[in-house]
């Protein structure tokens, strides 16, 4: 019998309607003759009232105390789904991450998985159980709860997918699929039929929310087909697959935008070896992720080292930062969260000339000033101030003519 595993987010589960309608869509594929597997996040708002009472007590909480207290939200939601699909005549049994057991690393708010022990899914599955599964929570290997970052669900879904060798794993959510940019800010947004898990990586990456980007690395990984769909209708939505040659013939794919990331410069560092490797040396320790790096080239001996890191580890990334400037001589450290990166991404760049120039000439013409860039193989990301995002989004997404569906050419 196929395997399918799905994942619904917490505006799937927000009340008990919701619930139901999570139910009867498991309902519908095990009636199909699958074994299926329902991973599912807090209810909507849980996780966010879960933090602000901590953020009441203290700026910075102990983060393994974050852990047990945000885990609790999950613990929720898959106790009333397996409630609701027992009420409806199925048999089904909820587990914790620590019952499955999802082992990971003990970087407590931001883990990652070691491994998915499913014998016990599997065992369930087997005996006609419809298995329900806490996303975005975890167990360290000395006992401790432990989560996966925001969005950590997406990863709880596709790990178990991957450990089961499932057929698909369905990733339900508040929109119908994957889009060429963010609908809500972009009316001329089109829905994608398909993208590549590097195409999907690097949109994950650089802002989109619809999918983790762990999620993502591990569907790639694994091999694991990811069908981004609606909670709230049976359409079809975007499949996240293995990158196929009729993908090269689109150029840019999608436009992201990421508003949550804080700047940080370093003014006059001496200009040394070993001053990089002693600086995000101590921000590595600290578990945050650093994006973009810029250093000015050196005139009197003295750099200025400019980087980026999430908005939500600005206040922890100063205080690392600050000690390490001081040690160093550093004249000042400067800090800008009014900042947003814009991207664009497609496999299809590979192949073309002058997508980095239309692009500095399309934000150049609408008057954005372009304050950082980054590029890789398949994307061109700009940090820009965070006021002319929306415009941003907008002017790209016309010049690339996004809203219009390729035409693409079998080779």
């Amino acid at each position: 019998m196929p395997i399918v595993v799905q994942k619904f987010g917490g505006t799937s589960v927000g009340d008990l309607k919701r619930v139901e309608n999570v139910a009867r869509k498991a309902i519908s594929e095990y009636e199909k003759g699958n074994k299926v597997v329902v991973v599912v996040s807090a209810m909507a708002g849980e996780t966010n009232r879960l933090i602000a009472l901590a953020h009441q007590i203290t700026d910075l909480p102990d983060e393994r105390e974050m852990d047990v207290l945000i885990s609790t939200g999950e613990q929720v939601s898959i106790a009333l789904l397996a409630i609701t699909l027992k009420k409806l005549g199925y048999k089904a049994k909820s587990y914790l991450g620590n019952q499955v057991k999802i082992l990971t690393d003990s970087a407590f708010t931001k883990a990652r998985i070691i491994k998915v022990e499913h014998n016990n899914i599997l065992k369930d599955l087997n005996e006609g159980y419809i298995v329900v599964v806490a996303g975005f929570q975890g167990v360290d290997e000395y006992g401790n709860i432990t989560t996966l970052g925001r969005g950590g669900s997406d990863t709880t879904g596709v790990a178990i997918a991957a450990a089961l060798k499932a057929d698909v794993c369905d990733i339900y959510t508040d929109v119908e699929g994957v889009y060429t940019t963010d609908p809500k800010i972009c009316n001329k947004a089109r829905k994608l039929k398909k993208i590549s898990y590097d195409e999907m990586l690097e949109l994950a990456s650089l802002g989109s929310k619809v999918l983790q980007i762990r999620s993502v690395e591990l569907a790639k990984k694994f091999k694991v087909p990811v069908h981004v769909r609606s909670s709230f209708s049976d359409e079809p939505g975007t499949l996240v697959c293995e990158e196929d040659k009729t993908m090269e013939n689109v150029i840019v794919s999608g436009i992201s935008y990421n508003k949550d990331e804080a700047r940080i410069t370093l003014v006059n560092v001496p200009d040394k070896p070993g001053v990089a490797a002693k600086l995000f040396g101590e921000i590595s320790k600290g578990n945050i992720v650093v994006d973009m790096i810029i250093q000015n080239s050196s005139i009197d001996g003295t750099t200025d080292l400019t980087f980026t890191v999430p908005k939500t580890d600005l206040k922890k990334a100063l205080l690392l930062v600050e000690k390490v400037a001081k040690d160093l001589g550093a004249k000042e450290v400067l800090s800008d969260d009014s900042i947003s990166k814009v991207s664009i991404v497609g496999v299809g760049m590979r192949s073309h000339s002058g997508i980095a120039a239309k692009m500095f000439d399309v934000l150049g013409k609408a008057g954005i000033n372009i304050l950082m860039i980054s590029t890789s193989e398949i994307k061109i990301s700009c940090v820009i101030d965070e006021k002319y995002t929306e415009l941003a989004v907008r002017e790209l997404h016309d010049a690339f003519q996004l809203d219009k569906e390729p035409v693409i050419e079998e080779k």
